[in-house]
């Protein structure tokens, strides 16, 4: 998903390669959290869905918005594409998101 629209963004619309990943990211942010609900942590149930998409977007939301960016931006001044050097934060970046995830969003039956 983020590749995909950061290749539609940046290659056929020509926005600028940080802001194509910041919407990019937003992008698979939220289809992340439908999967992650539906599977990963399925298990984990919660009557707070709207705050449990807030924790995500703040947790992971801002990690990822921040690290890809960052690490895009030091990949690409690196010699990299920018599908490339993003393809390379995305991956610097999932472990970190996983922990994130696993003890701070989907903590069994949070309630509002």
């Amino acid at each position: 998903m983020q590749l995909g629209v950061i290749a539609f963004l940046a290659e056929a619309l020509r926005v600028a390669y940080l802001v194509a990943t910041a919407v990019a990211v937003e992008t698979a942010i939220l289809q992340n959290f439908i999967w992650h609900e539906r599977f990963t942590w399925a298990d984990r149930e919660s009557r707070d869905r709207w705050g449990r998409l807030l924790r995500f977007n703040a947790t992971r939301g801002v990690f990822s918005i921040l690290g890809n960016m960052f690490f895009t931006k030091l990949l690409v001044n690196a010699g990299l594409g920018h599908i490339s050097a993003n393809i390379g934060a995305t991956a610097l970046c999932s472990i970190v998101n996983f922990l994130l995830n696993d003890r701070v969003v989907f903590v069994p039956n949070i309630e509002a």
